[in-house]
């Protein structure tokens, strides 16, 4: 048996077709002639995007919610099982598209290691979430903004955000790149400075100089009892929904991995990224969701984001009862820019999914047809019409209908990570079956495959109780049943469909495809010249 290489090989396809698994294109391609996409995000894209892509509106806005349905320790301990699930996926995810990194990601990755039917189940679920997760977003920008000025329409804030997401992802992935590293860098500053300014005002450092501890863990206490429901059911239930709040906030984390296609030497630069990721979660979600507990107590009224007037995030309350001026207007205008950073990652994620299900023959070829730069312009733009849902908010409090999106986004948000699960599991029986050794892989992780099995697990339980407060006696919510059930019935319904129709077996393990669709990387690679001391190793990274 060859062992796993990354030598140069002869291409299988024409040279104007990329990554195409088959010599024998549709004709229909034939009328949208297309360039490959580019490589053109480099490592400090792909560090910083890897860093901001578990900061966003979930951490800063969501957890509002979450604290008001769980209390700080219900609240804890929930992102804390949900970041043991998102690491597990990310080392799942990352070790298939470190030897894989081709267009589609994790979509396409199903169809070599599953079945082309479970890829199409697959592909539509992740293009569903991360599409109307784009309107979630929006929609938290405009419950931001709400905290300034409540007397002009949200419309007019929507149609700002819409532009600069939408600008950044026309303007190719090398805009995009730029922005995001610009984007995150704020985030990370800014999640950094909160756990520091948090630390100091829990411990009397602000004005007042209240020290506060572990105050409103006693008073009103760690739990929430959910819905007035007494005893440990009442906690138990109110920890779920602080579940699903958790779950919206970590999906997107894969951005990284769906950007594998675009990255310059993404063997290289894809393990670095995933390796760091556990620290992350540990620092800002994790060090995020402690701090707001000890901030805010659980039963604010300001926590509430079924009002009109929104009055924001847990940390802008937080500095607001500490009495400090000015700071959180400043601190609001930081968060929506992670407002404006998540839905231009939303919507990038969902244009290049697209674009890897029409690469499958899962949708019209007309979404291959990109610009003379490699830039899915036709995929982009249809993507983008669904952030127009976002105009909800015009006769809908925009809290509601973030609410509303940020639910449906979680519940698809862990199909797919469902998905990513079964995957990696016929990955590596695959691996097995033709004899190839772990330890040659760019990125292989000592948890497989038990991670693998614990985010099936973990994410099955987790969707079973996604919506289970409507079920309560006198709590039915059509809404929230459609937000969160209807994609878990349409998922089987795809699959079977699609199994039906194409009628395709299983993938053997022993004719799984391993090294086809990489051979421009090693091609690329030997193209960049090497730097000849430190200064141009670091202007070449700058570059």
């Amino acid at each position: 048996m060859v062992p796993l290489c990354f030598t140069e090989k002869t291409p299988k396809v024409p040279a104007n077709v990329y990554d195409m698994e088959h010599s024998e294109l549709p004709d229909t391609v034939a009328l949208f002639p297309r360039m490959p996409l580019q490589r053109r995000l480099k490592e400090r894209h792909v560090a910083m995007i890897s860093i901001g892509g578990v900061i966003g509106t979930g951490l800063f806005l969501g957890t509002a919610t979450a604290l008001m349905e769980g209390g700080p320790v219900g609240l804890l301990l929930g992102y804390t099982f949900m970041g043991t699930m998102c690491y597990c996926v990310m080392i799942t995810v990352g070790e298939m598209i470190s030897l894989l990194p081709i267009p589609g990601g994790h979509i396409r990755l199903a169809e070599r290691f599953v079945d082309p039917a479970f890829s199409f189940a697959m592909g539509w679920n992740c293009w569903y979430c991360w599409t109307f997760t784009i309107p979630a977003e929006l929609s938290a920008a405009a419950t931001l903004i709400d905290y300034w000025n409540t007397g002009v329409n949200n419309a007019v804030w929507i149609t700002v955000c819409l532009v600069v997401a939408v600008g950044i992802n026309l303007f190719g992935v090398g805009t995009y790149g730029e922005m995001e590293f610009i984007f995150a860098s704020i985030k990370v500053v800014t999640i950094t400075g909160l756990l520091i300014l948090g630390i100091v005002l829990d411990l009397g450092g602000g004005p007042s100089h209240d020290r506060i501890g572990f105050q409103y863990w006693k008073n009103p206490g760690p739990f929430v009892q959910f819905d007035g429901i007494v005893g440990a059911k009442g906690r138990f239930l109110g920890f779920v929904r602080v579940l699903i709040q958790a779950a919206f906030s970590f999906i997107g984390t894969e951005v990284v991995t769906m950007a594998a296609a675009e990255m310059k030497n993404p063997r290289y630069t894809m393990p670095r990224a995933i390796r760091t990721v556990y620290v992350r979660i540990l620092l800002f979600y994790i060090g995020g969701v402690f701090v707001i507990g000890l901030l805010v107590p659980s039963n604010s009224p300001f926590l509430s984001l079924n009002s009109s007037n929104a009055s924001s995030s847990p940390f802008v309350i937080a500095i607001n009862r500490a009495g400090i001026r000015y700071l959180p207007s400043i601190l609001n205008a930081v968060i929506l820019t992670s407002a404006w950073s998540a839905s231009s990652s939303d919507l990038y994620l969902s244009s290049r999914g697209l674009y890897g299900l029409a690469l499958t023959g899962n949708a019209p070829k007309v979404f291959l047809r990109t610009s003379r730069s490699g830039h899915p312009y036709v995929a982009v733009m249809f993507c983008s019409l669904f952030s127009l849902l976002s105009y909800m908010v015009v006769n809908t409090s925009s809290g509601i209908v973030f609410t509303w999106f940020a639910e449906m986004g979680a519940t698809t948000g862990l199909l797919a990570w469902f998905c990513i699960g079964v995957t990696y599991i016929r990955f590596h029986q695959g691996l097995l079956a033709q004899g190839y050794d772990r330890k040659r892989l760019p990125y292989a992780s000592r948890l497989q495959p038990y991670a693998s099995w614990w985010v099936i697990a973990s994410s099955l339980i987790t969707l079973l109780f996604s919506g289970w407060q409507v079920f309560l006696k006198a709590n039915w919510s059509t809404a929230t049943f459609v937000t969160t059930y209807l994609p878990i019935m349409l998922f089987p319904v795809l699959y079977v469909s699609a199994k039906f129709l194409m009628r395709v077996p299983l993938v053997k393990p022993s004719e799984m495809d391993f090294e086809s669709g990489t051979e421009d990387i090693d091609a690329e690679r030997s193209k960049e010249p090497s730097p000849k001391n430190w200064r141009e190793a670091v202007w070449m990274s700058l570059t």
